[in-house]
Protein backbone atom coordinates (compact mmCIF):
# COMPACT_ATOMS: atom_id res chain seq x y z
CA UNK A 1 0.00 0.00 0.00
CA UNK A 2 0.95 3.69 -0.56
CA UNK A 3 1.32 5.19 3.04
CA UNK A 4 1.16 8.63 1.73
CA UNK A 5 -2.49 8.02 1.30
CA UNK A 6 -5.31 6.48 2.95
CA UNK A 7 -5.46 2.44 2.42
CA UNK A 8 -8.93 2.63 0.73
CA UNK A 9 -7.62 5.31 -2.14
CA UNK A 10 -4.54 3.22 -2.40
CA UNK A 11 -5.60 -0.02 -3.54
CA UNK A 12 -5.48 -0.07 -7.19
CA UNK A 13 -5.44 -3.02 -9.95
CA UNK A 14 -1.77 -4.44 -10.50
CA UNK A 15 0.58 -2.15 -13.19
CA UNK A 16 3.36 -4.31 -15.34
CA UNK A 17 4.15 -5.03 -18.34
CA UNK A 18 2.32 -7.80 -19.19
CA UNK A 19 2.54 -8.98 -22.94
CA UNK A 20 -0.74 -9.28 -23.95
CA UNK A 21 0.14 -10.62 -27.26
CA UNK A 22 -1.41 -14.04 -28.89
CA UNK A 23 0.21 -16.56 -27.61
CA UNK A 24 1.06 -18.81 -31.00
CA UNK A 25 0.66 -22.68 -31.26
CA UNK A 26 -2.34 -22.32 -28.78
CA UNK A 27 -4.28 -25.69 -27.95
CA UNK A 28 -7.10 -23.89 -26.13
CA UNK A 29 -8.33 -20.66 -25.77
CA UNK A 30 -10.30 -20.34 -22.26
CA UNK A 31 -12.46 -16.84 -21.98
CA UNK A 32 -12.69 -15.71 -18.88
CA UNK A 33 -10.87 -15.88 -15.55
CA UNK A 34 -13.49 -16.51 -13.08
CA UNK A 35 -14.01 -20.17 -11.34
CA UNK A 36 -15.07 -22.50 -14.60
CA UNK A 37 -12.56 -20.52 -16.71
CA UNK A 38 -9.47 -21.61 -13.54
CA UNK A 39 -10.75 -24.54 -13.13
CA UNK A 40 -11.06 -25.41 -17.12
CA UNK A 41 -7.40 -23.90 -17.93
CA UNK A 42 -5.96 -25.62 -14.59
CA UNK A 43 -6.87 -29.27 -15.67
CA UNK A 44 -5.60 -28.16 -19.64
CA UNK A 45 -2.27 -26.93 -18.47
CA UNK A 46 -2.07 -30.18 -16.45
CA UNK A 47 -2.31 -32.53 -19.34
CA UNK A 48 0.64 -30.38 -21.19
CA UNK A 49 -1.50 -28.37 -23.22
CA UNK A 50 -0.83 -24.91 -24.55
CA UNK A 51 -3.60 -22.06 -22.88
CA UNK A 52 -4.40 -19.01 -22.78
CA UNK A 53 -6.49 -17.36 -20.59
CA UNK A 54 -7.88 -14.14 -22.28
CA UNK A 55 -9.79 -11.92 -19.01
CA UNK A 56 -11.26 -8.53 -19.37
CA UNK A 57 -10.51 -7.32 -16.31
CA UNK A 58 -7.35 -6.14 -14.45
CA UNK A 59 -5.40 -8.38 -12.45
CA UNK A 60 -5.63 -7.43 -8.46
CA UNK A 61 -3.01 -7.63 -5.84
CA UNK A 62 -3.14 -9.80 -2.52
CA UNK A 63 -1.27 -7.09 -0.98
CA UNK A 64 -4.44 -4.50 -1.65
CA UNK A 65 -7.07 -6.80 0.19
CA UNK A 66 -7.21 -4.87 3.51
CA UNK A 67 -7.38 -1.68 1.45
CA UNK A 68 -10.71 -3.36 0.08
CA UNK A 69 -12.00 -4.67 2.68
CA UNK A 70 -11.95 -1.05 4.40
CA UNK A 71 -13.68 0.25 1.28
CA UNK A 72 -16.19 -2.32 1.60
CA UNK A 73 -16.99 -0.90 5.25
CA UNK A 74 -16.60 2.58 4.90
CA UNK A 75 -20.22 4.32 3.82
CA UNK A 76 -18.46 6.19 0.84
CA UNK A 77 -17.65 3.73 -1.13
CA UNK A 78 -20.59 1.82 -3.43
CA UNK A 79 -20.32 -2.06 -3.37
CA UNK A 80 -18.91 -1.44 -7.38
CA UNK A 81 -16.06 0.35 -5.91
CA UNK A 82 -14.66 -2.34 -3.89
CA UNK A 83 -13.43 -4.25 -6.65
CA UNK A 84 -12.95 -1.00 -9.03
CA UNK A 85 -16.25 -1.22 -11.19
CA UNK A 86 -16.42 0.90 -14.31
CA UNK A 87 -19.43 2.46 -15.37
CA UNK A 88 -18.55 2.78 -18.87
CA UNK A 89 -16.92 -0.89 -19.57
CA UNK A 90 -19.14 -2.24 -17.29
CA UNK A 91 -22.26 -0.31 -18.96
CA UNK A 92 -25.89 -2.11 -19.24
CA UNK A 93 -29.73 -1.72 -19.50
CA UNK A 94 -32.25 -3.65 -17.87
CA UNK A 95 -35.49 -3.38 -19.64
CA UNK A 96 -37.79 -6.01 -18.29
CA UNK A 97 -40.62 -5.80 -16.06
CA UNK A 98 -37.99 -6.24 -12.41
CA UNK A 99 -34.96 -3.77 -13.09
CA UNK A 100 -32.07 -5.48 -12.67
CA UNK A 101 -28.84 -4.18 -11.00
CA UNK A 102 -26.39 -6.24 -13.11
CA UNK A 103 -23.42 -4.44 -11.58
CA UNK A 104 -24.16 -4.44 -7.83
CA UNK A 105 -22.42 -7.47 -7.54
CA UNK A 106 -20.11 -8.71 -10.59
CA UNK A 107 -16.64 -7.89 -10.53
CA UNK A 108 -14.88 -8.25 -13.76
CA UNK A 109 -11.11 -9.37 -13.30
CA UNK A 110 -8.97 -12.75 -12.77
CA UNK A 111 -10.95 -14.42 -10.02
CA UNK A 112 -14.28 -12.80 -11.45
CA UNK A 113 -17.26 -12.98 -8.59
CA UNK A 114 -15.47 -15.23 -6.78
CA UNK A 115 -13.63 -12.41 -5.35
CA UNK A 116 -16.54 -11.16 -3.41
CA UNK A 117 -18.97 -14.50 -3.30
CA UNK A 118 -20.32 -15.57 0.38
CA UNK A 119 -18.68 -18.82 -0.63
CA UNK A 120 -21.39 -21.17 0.49
CA UNK A 121 -21.20 -24.22 -1.73
CA UNK A 122 -24.47 -26.87 -2.13
CA UNK A 123 -25.19 -29.47 -4.73
CA UNK A 124 -28.15 -29.41 -5.99
CA UNK A 125 -30.83 -31.62 -5.02
CA UNK A 126 -31.79 -34.63 -7.36
CA UNK A 127 -35.40 -33.44 -8.68
CA UNK A 128 -33.52 -30.71 -9.81
CA UNK A 129 -32.42 -32.38 -12.52
CA UNK A 130 -35.82 -33.76 -13.41
CA UNK A 131 -38.08 -30.30 -12.41
CA UNK A 132 -40.57 -30.99 -15.24
CA UNK A 133 -40.87 -35.04 -14.77
CA UNK A 134 -40.81 -34.60 -10.50
CA UNK A 135 -42.56 -31.01 -9.94
CA UNK A 136 -44.68 -30.58 -13.65
CA UNK A 137 -42.75 -27.33 -14.47
CA UNK A 138 -39.54 -26.25 -16.01
CA UNK A 139 -37.45 -28.69 -18.14
CA UNK A 140 -35.44 -31.92 -17.84
CA UNK A 141 -32.02 -31.48 -17.40
CA UNK A 142 -30.13 -33.86 -19.89
CA UNK A 143 -27.92 -35.39 -17.27
CA UNK A 144 -29.19 -36.76 -13.75
CA UNK A 145 -27.56 -35.81 -10.48
CA UNK A 146 -25.45 -39.14 -10.58
CA UNK A 147 -24.02 -38.27 -14.26
CA UNK A 148 -22.16 -34.57 -12.11
CA UNK A 149 -21.97 -36.91 -8.80
CA UNK A 150 -18.14 -37.64 -9.35
CA UNK A 151 -17.29 -34.03 -10.97
CA UNK A 152 -19.30 -32.31 -7.87
CA UNK A 153 -17.06 -34.56 -5.67
CA UNK A 154 -13.78 -33.13 -7.51
CA UNK A 155 -14.85 -29.72 -7.40
CA UNK A 156 -15.55 -30.17 -3.29
CA UNK A 157 -11.85 -30.99 -3.65
CA UNK A 158 -10.56 -28.57 -5.89
CA UNK A 159 -12.64 -25.47 -4.13
CA UNK A 160 -11.79 -27.15 -0.67
CA UNK A 161 -15.64 -27.45 1.21
CA UNK A 162 -15.62 -27.41 5.01
CA UNK A 163 -18.92 -29.21 5.56
CA UNK A 164 -20.67 -32.03 7.80
CA UNK A 165 -23.03 -35.17 6.81
CA UNK A 166 -25.64 -33.70 8.86
CA UNK A 167 -28.17 -32.58 6.49
CA UNK A 168 -30.65 -35.39 5.72
CA UNK A 169 -32.43 -33.60 2.99
CA UNK A 170 -29.17 -33.38 0.76
CA UNK A 171 -29.08 -35.53 -2.10
CA UNK A 172 -26.41 -38.66 -1.94
CA UNK A 173 -22.48 -38.27 -1.51
CA UNK A 174 -20.01 -40.65 -1.77
CA UNK A 175 -17.27 -39.35 1.03
CA UNK A 176 -16.58 -36.81 3.24
CA UNK A 177 -16.11 -32.92 2.89
CA UNK A 178 -12.20 -31.97 2.60
CA UNK A 179 -12.57 -30.34 5.73
CA UNK A 180 -15.05 -30.58 8.75
CA UNK A 181 -17.52 -27.87 9.26
CA UNK A 182 -17.31 -24.47 11.01
CA UNK A 183 -18.99 -24.85 14.40
CA UNK A 184 -23.29 -23.36 14.58
CA UNK A 185 -22.79 -20.06 15.83
CA UNK A 186 -24.10 -18.08 18.92
CA UNK A 187 -27.58 -17.56 17.36
CA UNK A 188 -27.84 -20.75 15.33
CA UNK A 189 -28.09 -21.89 18.99
CA UNK A 190 -31.13 -18.99 19.43
CA UNK A 191 -32.73 -20.15 16.25
CA UNK A 192 -32.14 -24.23 17.12
CA UNK A 193 -34.05 -24.22 20.24
CA UNK A 194 -36.61 -22.25 18.59
CA UNK A 195 -36.77 -24.97 15.21
CA UNK A 196 -36.88 -27.42 18.20
CA UNK A 197 -39.99 -27.34 19.02
CA UNK A 198 -41.02 -26.58 15.79
CA UNK A 199 -39.84 -29.79 14.11
CA UNK A 200 -37.76 -27.88 11.66
CA UNK A 201 -34.46 -29.68 11.23
CA UNK A 202 -31.45 -27.12 10.90
CA UNK A 203 -27.91 -28.55 9.97
CA UNK A 204 -24.93 -27.08 8.75
CA UNK A 205 -23.43 -24.82 5.81
CA UNK A 206 -20.95 -26.14 3.58
CA UNK A 207 -18.13 -22.87 2.65
CA UNK A 208 -15.75 -22.61 0.44
CA UNK A 209 -13.38 -21.24 3.25
CA UNK A 210 -10.96 -23.27 4.85
CA UNK A 211 -11.45 -23.96 8.83
CA UNK A 212 -8.36 -25.53 9.01
CA UNK A 213 -5.72 -25.56 6.71
CA UNK A 214 -5.84 -26.65 3.19
CA UNK A 215 -4.09 -26.10 -0.28
CA UNK A 216 -1.32 -24.10 1.03
CA UNK A 217 -4.17 -21.44 2.13
CA UNK A 218 -4.66 -20.66 6.22
CA UNK A 219 -7.96 -21.41 8.16
CA UNK A 220 -10.22 -18.40 8.68
CA UNK A 221 -9.00 -15.79 10.56
CA UNK A 222 -12.42 -14.54 11.46
CA UNK A 223 -11.82 -10.75 9.93
CA UNK A 224 -15.50 -11.00 9.15
CA UNK A 225 -16.11 -8.97 5.69
CA UNK A 226 -16.43 -12.69 3.67
CA UNK A 227 -18.60 -10.60 1.19
CA UNK A 228 -17.46 -8.55 -0.36
CA UNK A 229 -13.48 -9.05 0.64
CA UNK A 230 -11.95 -12.00 2.25
CA UNK A 231 -8.22 -10.68 3.20
CA UNK A 232 -6.56 -13.32 4.15
CA UNK A 233 -7.06 -15.82 1.24
CA UNK A 234 -8.75 -18.45 3.38
CA UNK A 235 -12.22 -18.74 1.44
CA UNK A 236 -11.62 -19.81 -2.16
CA UNK A 237 -11.36 -17.47 -4.91
CA UNK A 238 -10.32 -18.06 -8.70
CA UNK A 239 -7.21 -17.03 -8.44
CA UNK A 240 -6.22 -19.89 -6.92
CA UNK A 241 -6.39 -22.07 -10.25
CA UNK A 242 -5.56 -19.22 -12.31
CA UNK A 243 -2.16 -19.21 -10.40
CA UNK A 244 -1.82 -22.54 -10.38
CA UNK A 245 -2.81 -22.71 -14.42
CA UNK A 246 0.33 -20.34 -15.01
CA UNK A 247 2.56 -22.79 -12.92
CA UNK A 248 1.67 -25.52 -15.44
CA UNK A 249 2.31 -22.90 -17.84
CA UNK A 250 -0.94 -21.29 -19.34
CA UNK A 251 -0.73 -17.44 -20.48
CA UNK A 252 -3.14 -15.10 -18.91
CA UNK A 253 -3.71 -12.11 -20.85
CA UNK A 254 -6.11 -9.45 -18.60
CA UNK A 255 -7.51 -6.43 -19.69
CA UNK A 256 -8.23 -8.15 -22.81
CA UNK A 257 -11.93 -8.46 -23.71
CA UNK A 258 -13.06 -10.15 -26.22
CA UNK A 259 -14.58 -8.12 -28.66
CA UNK A 260 -15.90 -11.05 -30.58
CA UNK A 261 -15.16 -14.89 -31.92
CA UNK A 262 -14.39 -15.54 -35.62
CA UNK A 263 -15.25 -18.62 -37.15
CA UNK A 264 -13.95 -20.51 -40.46
CA UNK A 265 -15.49 -20.08 -43.62
CA UNK A 266 -18.04 -22.86 -43.54
CA UNK A 267 -18.75 -21.63 -39.82
CA UNK A 268 -18.84 -24.92 -38.14
CA UNK A 269 -15.05 -24.08 -36.12
CA UNK A 270 -14.16 -20.74 -34.47
CA UNK A 271 -10.66 -19.78 -35.03
CA UNK A 272 -9.85 -17.06 -33.06
CA UNK A 273 -11.46 -14.86 -30.25
CA UNK A 274 -10.49 -10.88 -30.93
CA UNK A 275 -9.44 -9.20 -28.21
CA UNK A 276 -8.64 -5.46 -27.44
CA UNK A 277 -6.16 -3.89 -25.42
CA UNK A 278 -5.34 -1.03 -22.89
CA UNK A 279 -3.25 0.49 -25.66
CA UNK A 280 -6.07 0.27 -27.96
CA UNK A 281 -4.81 -2.59 -30.25
CA UNK A 282 -7.14 -5.21 -31.36
CA UNK A 283 -5.21 -9.04 -31.58
CA UNK A 284 -6.28 -12.71 -32.49
CA UNK A 285 -5.87 -15.26 -30.82
CA UNK A 286 -5.69 -18.56 -32.44
CA UNK A 287 -6.56 -21.73 -30.87
CA UNK A 288 -7.91 -25.60 -31.77
CA UNK A 289 -10.52 -25.58 -29.13
CA UNK A 290 -12.33 -22.54 -26.96
CA UNK A 291 -13.88 -22.79 -23.75
CA UNK A 292 -16.60 -19.68 -22.94
CA UNK A 293 -16.24 -19.18 -19.04
CA UNK A 294 -17.71 -15.77 -18.76
CA UNK A 295 -20.81 -15.69 -17.15
CA UNK A 296 -24.96 -15.60 -17.56
CA UNK A 297 -24.82 -12.07 -18.62
CA UNK A 298 -21.18 -11.65 -20.41
CA UNK A 299 -21.12 -15.15 -22.46
CA UNK A 300 -24.52 -14.66 -24.33
CA UNK A 301 -23.88 -11.04 -25.04
CA UNK A 302 -20.14 -12.02 -26.71
CA UNK A 303 -22.24 -15.26 -28.21
CA UNK A 304 -24.79 -12.32 -30.21
CA UNK A 305 -21.69 -9.62 -30.99
CA UNK A 306 -20.17 -12.72 -32.73
CA UNK A 307 -23.02 -12.19 -35.46
CA UNK A 308 -21.39 -12.98 -39.13
CA UNK A 309 -23.33 -13.82 -42.47
CA UNK A 310 -23.07 -17.85 -41.64
CA UNK A 311 -24.69 -16.87 -38.41
CA UNK A 312 -26.67 -13.83 -38.63
CA UNK A 313 -27.97 -14.08 -35.03
CA UNK A 314 -25.12 -14.24 -33.89
CA UNK A 315 -22.83 -17.40 -32.74
CA UNK A 316 -23.92 -21.28 -31.31
CA UNK A 317 -27.87 -19.63 -32.19
CA UNK A 318 -29.46 -21.42 -34.62
CA UNK A 319 -32.21 -22.65 -31.92
CA UNK A 320 -32.68 -18.82 -31.26
CA UNK A 321 -32.18 -19.52 -27.57
CA UNK A 322 -28.78 -17.68 -27.24
CA UNK A 323 -29.54 -14.87 -24.44
CA UNK A 324 -32.64 -16.46 -23.70
CA UNK A 325 -34.50 -18.28 -20.44
CA UNK A 326 -32.31 -16.33 -18.00
CA UNK A 327 -33.06 -16.57 -14.67
CA UNK A 328 -32.16 -15.77 -10.73
CA UNK A 329 -32.89 -17.29 -7.14
CA UNK A 330 -34.90 -14.60 -5.74
CA UNK A 331 -34.77 -13.67 -2.03
CA UNK A 332 -37.13 -14.21 0.88
CA UNK A 333 -36.18 -12.50 4.39
CA UNK A 334 -37.68 -11.68 7.87
CA UNK A 335 -35.77 -9.81 10.64
CA UNK A 336 -36.52 -9.45 14.22
CA UNK A 337 -35.12 -8.17 17.69
CA UNK A 338 -34.89 -9.74 20.88
CA UNK A 339 -34.63 -8.64 24.36
CA UNK A 340 -31.21 -10.31 24.73
CA UNK A 341 -27.66 -10.62 23.11
CA UNK A 342 -27.12 -12.21 19.76
CA UNK A 343 -23.83 -11.71 19.25
CA UNK A 344 -24.35 -10.66 15.12
CA UNK A 345 -21.41 -9.74 12.67
CA UNK A 346 -19.02 -11.41 14.74
CA UNK A 347 -18.90 -14.10 11.83
CA UNK A 348 -19.18 -12.71 8.06
CA UNK A 349 -20.83 -16.24 6.72
CA UNK A 350 -23.78 -18.53 7.36
CA UNK A 351 -23.16 -21.58 9.33
CA UNK A 352 -26.64 -22.90 9.51
CA UNK A 353 -29.71 -23.71 7.06
CA UNK A 354 -32.65 -25.65 6.16
CA UNK A 355 -33.20 -27.65 3.26
CA UNK A 356 -36.35 -29.32 5.30
CA UNK A 357 -39.04 -27.62 2.48
CA UNK A 358 -36.98 -28.08 -0.40
CA UNK A 359 -38.37 -31.02 -2.01
CA UNK A 360 -42.17 -30.32 -1.27
CA UNK A 361 -41.73 -28.23 -4.37
CA UNK A 362 -44.72 -28.87 -7.09
CA UNK A 363 -46.23 -26.42 -9.42
CA UNK A 364 -47.47 -24.54 -7.58
CA UNK A 365 -45.15 -23.49 -4.91
CA UNK A 366 -41.20 -23.79 -5.75
CA UNK A 367 -38.19 -24.94 -3.76
CA UNK A 368 -36.29 -22.89 -1.19
CA UNK A 369 -33.87 -23.17 1.23
CA UNK A 370 -33.67 -21.36 5.01
CA UNK A 371 -31.04 -19.36 5.55
CA UNK A 372 -29.79 -18.67 9.65
CA UNK A 373 -28.15 -15.03 9.43
CA UNK A 374 -25.02 -14.36 11.67
CA UNK A 375 -24.73 -10.76 10.26
CA UNK A 376 -28.49 -9.21 10.97
CA UNK A 377 -28.96 -5.62 11.90
CA UNK A 378 -26.17 -2.91 11.85
CA UNK A 379 -22.57 -3.48 12.60
CA UNK A 380 -20.90 -1.29 15.49
CA UNK A 381 -18.21 -0.35 12.74
CA UNK A 382 -20.60 1.08 10.12
CA UNK A 383 -22.70 3.11 12.34
CA UNK A 384 -19.56 4.60 13.89
CA UNK A 385 -18.90 5.57 10.25
CA UNK A 386 -21.81 6.60 9.02
CA UNK A 387 -23.17 8.58 11.82
CA UNK A 388 -23.03 12.19 13.53
CA UNK A 389 -22.52 11.38 17.31
CA UNK A 390 -18.84 11.57 19.00
CA UNK A 391 -17.57 9.88 22.36
CA UNK A 392 -20.53 9.15 24.55
CA UNK A 393 -23.44 9.71 22.05
CA UNK A 394 -22.08 7.58 19.55
CA UNK A 395 -21.33 4.97 22.27
CA UNK A 396 -24.67 5.11 23.79
CA UNK A 397 -26.46 4.99 20.22
CA UNK A 398 -24.29 1.67 19.61
CA UNK A 399 -25.28 0.14 23.06
CA UNK A 400 -28.68 1.02 22.47
CA UNK A 401 -28.93 -0.48 18.89
CA UNK A 402 -26.17 -2.85 18.20
CA UNK A 403 -26.66 -6.59 19.29
CA UNK A 404 -30.16 -8.10 19.29
CA UNK A 405 -30.57 -8.24 15.91
CA UNK A 406 -31.96 -11.91 14.36
CA UNK A 407 -32.77 -12.59 10.60
CA UNK A 408 -33.38 -15.05 8.27
CA UNK A 409 -33.15 -15.58 4.55
CA UNK A 410 -34.01 -17.64 1.92
CA UNK A 411 -33.36 -18.19 -1.33
CA UNK A 412 -36.35 -19.08 -3.77
CA UNK A 413 -36.35 -20.58 -7.26
CA UNK A 414 -37.23 -19.03 -10.87
CA UNK A 415 -38.48 -20.85 -13.17
CA UNK A 416 -37.38 -20.35 -16.72
CA UNK A 417 -38.90 -18.22 -19.32
CA UNK A 418 -38.43 -17.24 -22.75
CA UNK A 419 -39.80 -13.33 -22.09
CA UNK A 420 -36.79 -13.48 -19.17
CA UNK A 421 -33.26 -13.02 -21.37
CA UNK A 422 -30.11 -10.86 -21.99
CA UNK A 423 -30.24 -9.19 -25.42
CA UNK A 424 -27.63 -6.22 -27.09
CA UNK A 425 -28.74 -2.80 -26.51
CA UNK A 426 -27.72 -0.46 -29.54
CA UNK A 427 -28.53 2.06 -28.38
CA UNK A 428 -25.99 2.19 -25.72
CA UNK A 429 -22.41 0.95 -26.23
CA UNK A 430 -19.36 0.03 -23.82
CA UNK A 431 -16.15 1.79 -23.44
CA UNK A 432 -15.23 -0.37 -27.42
CA UNK A 433 -18.16 0.83 -29.18
CA UNK A 434 -20.12 -2.57 -28.51
CA UNK A 435 -23.81 -2.89 -28.05
CA UNK A 436 -24.26 -3.53 -23.75
CA UNK A 437 -25.97 -6.26 -22.20
CA UNK A 438 -29.76 -5.63 -21.64
CA UNK A 439 -31.14 -7.87 -18.69
CA UNK A 440 -34.60 -7.89 -19.54
CA UNK A 441 -35.93 -9.83 -16.19
CA UNK A 442 -39.56 -11.25 -15.83
CA UNK A 443 -40.16 -13.55 -12.91
CA UNK A 444 -43.75 -15.39 -12.84
CA UNK A 445 -45.87 -16.19 -10.33
CA UNK A 446 -44.90 -18.99 -8.58
CA UNK A 447 -41.53 -17.51 -7.26
CA UNK A 448 -43.71 -15.05 -5.72
CA UNK A 449 -45.87 -17.62 -4.32
CA UNK A 450 -42.47 -19.25 -3.14
CA UNK A 451 -41.42 -15.94 -1.35
CA UNK A 452 -44.49 -16.32 0.54
CA UNK A 453 -44.25 -19.65 1.71
CA UNK A 454 -40.88 -18.98 3.13
CA UNK A 455 -41.67 -15.83 4.96
CA UNK A 456 -44.34 -17.79 6.31
CA UNK A 457 -42.33 -20.54 7.76
CA UNK A 458 -39.63 -17.77 8.76
CA UNK A 459 -42.07 -15.56 10.48
CA UNK A 460 -43.40 -18.86 13.38
CA UNK A 461 -39.01 -19.54 13.51
CA UNK A 462 -39.00 -16.03 14.84
CA UNK A 463 -42.10 -15.95 16.81
CA UNK A 464 -41.63 -19.34 18.44
CA UNK A 465 -38.02 -17.31 19.44
CA UNK A 466 -40.04 -14.25 21.04
CA UNK A 467 -38.28 -12.04 18.38
CA UNK A 468 -40.68 -8.79 17.80
CA UNK A 469 -40.43 -8.91 13.70
CA UNK A 470 -39.00 -5.29 12.69
CA UNK A 471 -38.79 -6.41 8.44
CA UNK A 472 -39.63 -8.32 5.88
CA UNK A 473 -38.69 -9.20 2.27
CA UNK A 474 -41.46 -10.05 0.28
CA UNK A 475 -43.25 -10.62 -2.69
CA UNK A 476 -43.49 -7.06 -2.71
CA UNK A 477 -40.18 -5.81 -2.45
CA UNK A 478 -37.93 -8.88 -3.22
CA UNK A 479 -34.77 -8.61 -5.48
CA UNK A 480 -32.22 -11.04 -7.04
CA UNK A 481 -29.28 -13.26 -5.56
CA UNK A 482 -27.20 -11.79 -8.17
CA UNK A 483 -27.09 -15.51 -9.60
CA UNK A 484 -26.88 -15.61 -13.25
CA UNK A 485 -28.15 -18.66 -14.89
CA UNK A 486 -29.92 -20.18 -18.15
CA UNK A 487 -28.89 -18.15 -20.91
CA UNK A 488 -27.23 -20.94 -23.18
CA UNK A 489 -28.82 -23.83 -21.75
CA UNK A 490 -28.33 -27.35 -21.96
CA UNK A 491 -30.05 -30.09 -23.63
CA UNK A 492 -29.89 -33.04 -26.01
CA UNK A 493 -32.27 -31.40 -29.03
CA UNK A 494 -30.50 -28.82 -31.04
CA UNK A 495 -33.56 -26.70 -31.68
CA UNK A 496 -34.23 -26.39 -27.47
CA UNK A 497 -30.95 -25.58 -26.24
CA UNK A 498 -27.22 -23.87 -27.21
CA UNK A 499 -25.12 -26.89 -25.44
CA UNK A 500 -25.04 -30.46 -25.64
CA UNK A 501 -25.00 -32.86 -22.35
CA UNK A 502 -20.93 -32.91 -22.94
CA UNK A 503 -21.38 -28.65 -22.72
CA UNK A 504 -20.02 -28.55 -26.30
CA UNK A 505 -22.21 -26.17 -28.60
CA UNK A 506 -25.01 -27.87 -30.99
CA UNK A 507 -23.56 -25.35 -33.93
CA UNK A 508 -19.39 -25.16 -33.30
CA UNK A 509 -17.47 -28.77 -32.71
CA UNK A 510 -15.17 -26.51 -31.03
CA UNK A 511 -16.51 -24.14 -28.67
CA UNK A 512 -17.68 -25.19 -25.28
CA UNK A 513 -19.45 -23.49 -22.68
CA UNK A 514 -18.55 -23.88 -19.10
CA UNK A 515 -20.76 -21.52 -16.99
CA UNK A 516 -24.53 -21.07 -14.97
CA UNK A 517 -25.95 -20.13 -18.15
CA UNK A 518 -25.63 -23.83 -19.61
CA UNK A 519 -28.35 -24.63 -16.28
CA UNK A 520 -32.03 -25.56 -17.90
CA UNK A 521 -33.37 -25.08 -14.63
CA UNK A 522 -32.04 -23.00 -11.37
CA UNK A 523 -33.14 -24.93 -8.45
CA UNK A 524 -32.48 -22.87 -4.93
CA UNK A 525 -28.88 -23.45 -4.52
CA UNK A 526 -26.78 -21.30 -4.70
CA UNK A 527 -24.84 -22.19 -7.85
CA UNK A 528 -20.99 -22.11 -7.59
CA UNK A 529 -20.58 -25.49 -6.73
CA UNK A 530 -22.43 -26.82 -9.89
CA UNK A 531 -20.53 -24.20 -12.36
CA UNK A 532 -17.12 -25.65 -10.97
CA UNK A 533 -18.69 -29.38 -11.33
CA UNK A 534 -19.96 -28.69 -14.69
CA UNK A 535 -16.49 -26.95 -15.72
CA UNK A 536 -14.54 -30.06 -14.97
CA UNK A 537 -16.75 -32.13 -16.82
CA UNK A 538 -16.63 -29.87 -20.01
CA UNK A 539 -12.74 -29.94 -19.27
CA UNK A 540 -12.91 -33.62 -19.62
CA UNK A 541 -14.86 -33.54 -22.88
CA UNK A 542 -11.66 -31.04 -24.46
CA UNK A 543 -9.17 -33.47 -23.27
CA UNK A 544 -11.31 -36.09 -25.16
CA UNK A 545 -11.12 -33.84 -28.34
CA UNK A 546 -7.91 -32.94 -28.11
CA UNK A 547 -5.90 -35.84 -27.65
Amino acid sequence: MVSSRPPAEAAAPLEGATDRTPVEDADVCVVGAGPAGGLVADRLAGEGYEVVILEAGPRFSAEDRLARQERAIRPAYDRPDVWDGDPERDAHSASGEWFYPLNQTRVKGVGGTTLHWQGMVMRLHEDDFNSQSARGVGVDWPIEYEDLRPYYAQAERELGVAGADDNPFAPPREEPHPMPPFPPSYSDSLFAEACDELGIAMHSVPNARNSEGYDGRSACVGYGTCEPVCPSGAKYDATVHVERAEEKGATVIDRAPVQRLEHDAAGETLEAAVYATPDGEEYRQEADAFVIACGGVETPRLLLLSESPEHPEGLANSSGLVGRFFMDHLFAGVDGVLDEPTRQNHVGFMTSECHQFYDEADEEVGPFKLEFFNYAGPSPVGMALSGNEWGDSLLERIRSEYGTHVGMGALVEQLPREDSYVALDPETTDDHGNPVPDVHWNVGDRALRTIERANEVQERILEELGAEITGRVGPENTGPAFHHMGTTRMGDDPAESVVGPDLRTHDLENCWIASSSVFPTGGAMNPTLTIAALALKAAEDVLATLS
